[in-house]
């Protein structure tokens, strides 16, 4: 358990702490968009609808974020094989894992939000 711990907070440190940060609390957003959503699907449901509709909108902000976060990584890889002239493909390789580290972060925090969002569209009554 230790174990993994570490590895995930060295990845998170890897792909930029602070765009890591902005994603995961997307992610966290999304989670408890979706959990006051369900509290609510049998008691109001124009508030469940509420929720939701925030779900979605945290959900795509996360991976809108990890991909502006990609971008950036390989702008910052480019720059430094610019600055030295001489590409060197260590170099090349941390900018592309920055770059897809974020990316990947975001695409999860798009995946397990949507996934509590096709549930509780299921749930709520038209």
């Amino acid at each position: 358990m230790k174990f993994l711990f570490i590895l995930v907070a060295n990845i998170f440190t890897e792909g930029g702490t602070f765009m890591m940060s902005l994603i995961l609390i997307c992610l966290l957003l999304s989670i408890f968009f979706l959990i006051k959503g369900f509290k609510s699907v049998s008691k109001d449901s124009i508030y469940s609808k509420k929720m939701l509709k925030l779900a979605i909108d945290s959900s795509l902000l996360g991976l809108v974020i990890g991909f502006l976060a990609s971008i950036l990584g390989l702008i910052s890889a480019f720059d430094s094989i610019e600055a030295f002239g001489n590409p060197d493909p260590s170099v090349f390789a941390g900018g592309l894992k920055v770059s897809l580290l974020t990316a990947t972060f975001g695409l999860f925090t798009f995946i397990i939000a949507r996934i509590g969002i096709l549930i509780l569209k299921g749930l709520q009554k038209d």
